[in-house]
C-alpha cells in the first residue's frame, strides 16, 4: 500500500481557495455588468430628455423652464460621469479578480500534477511490488531457486 500524497491538504486548500475566487469574480462581472446596465439606462435617459428640451425650445419656452432643462440636463451629465467611474473602477476590480482566479488556477493545477505524479510513483512502486510477489510465488511453486535463497 502507498503512502497518502503529503501535500493533499494543501491540494484541498488550494481548491477551496480557487472556489472562493471564482465566486469572487462571479460577482464582480455580475457588478460590472450591473454598472454597465445603469451607465446605459442613464444614458438612455439623458438622450430622451434631451430631446424633450429640444421640443419643448421649438416651441417656444420661458426663462425659468429654459434654466430647469439646462441644469437637469447638467445634473444627468454628472451622473453620467460618475456612472462611467463606477464602471471603470468595476472593470479594473474585475480584472483583478481574473488575474486572482488565474492565479489560484495556477496554483491548483500544480498541486495536481505533483499529486498525479505521486500517485503514478505509487501505482508504479505498487505494480513492481506486486510483480515481485507473483515472480517469488511463481519461483516457490516450480522450485525456483530465488535471489534471496
Amino acid at each position: 500500500m502507498s503512502k497518502p500524497f503529503q501535500l493533499q491538504s494543501l491540494l484541498d486548500l488550494s481548491n477551496l481557495r480557487l472556489d472562493e475566487a471564482a465566486q469572487q469574480l462571479g460577482k464582480l462581472i455580475a457588478g460590472e455588468q450591473e454598472a454597465g446596465q445603469r451607465l446605459e439606462l442613464l444614458v438612455q435617459y439623458r438622450d430622451e430628455y434631451q430631446v424633450r428640451f429640444s421640443a419643448a425650445a421649438s416651441n417656444g419656452i420661458g426663462p425659468d423652464a429654459w434654466r430647469n432643462y439646462q441644469y437637469f440636463l447638467e445634473r444627468l451629465d454628472q451622473a453620467i460621469e460618475q456612472a462611467r467611474a463606477i464602471v471603470d473602477t468595476s472593470k479594473q476590480h474585475t480584472a483583478a479578480g481574473q488575474r486572482n482566479w488565474l492565479d489560484k488556477r495556477g496554483k491548483v493545477k500544480a498541486f495536481d500534477t505533483l499529486a498525479e505524479r505521486h500517485s503514478a510513483r505509487a501505482n508504479y512502486a505498487d505494480a513492481r511490488q506486486e510483480q515481485k510477489q507473483s515472480d517469488e510465488h511463481s519461483a516457490r511453486r516450480y522450485g525456483v531457486a530465488t535471489e534471496e535463497e
